[in-house]
């Protein structure tokens, strides 16, 4: 069974803190790929980290099941 995190008394669901998870590791990614240049290759940057965050998230939660 799934148990809900727990932060000073405030129940919060599990998908809340695999998305800070997968947000974390989305950031250093966006840095990573500002900081070598490599945005120049992707058409649509922000639909580019849209889809870099789900997909991380995904796989958090598939990971962790």
């Amino acid at each position: 069974m799934i148990k809900e995190i727990n932060i000073a008394g405030v129940l919060l669901p599990p998908l809340m803190g695999y998305a800070f998870a997968a947000m974390i590791i989305w950031l250093v990614l966006r840095f990573t790929l500002a900081r070598t240049n490599l945005y120049r290759f992707i058409w649509h940057p922000p639909l580019f980290n849209t889809a870099l965050y789900v997909i991380l998230l995904s796989i958090i939660v598939v990971t962790t099941l």
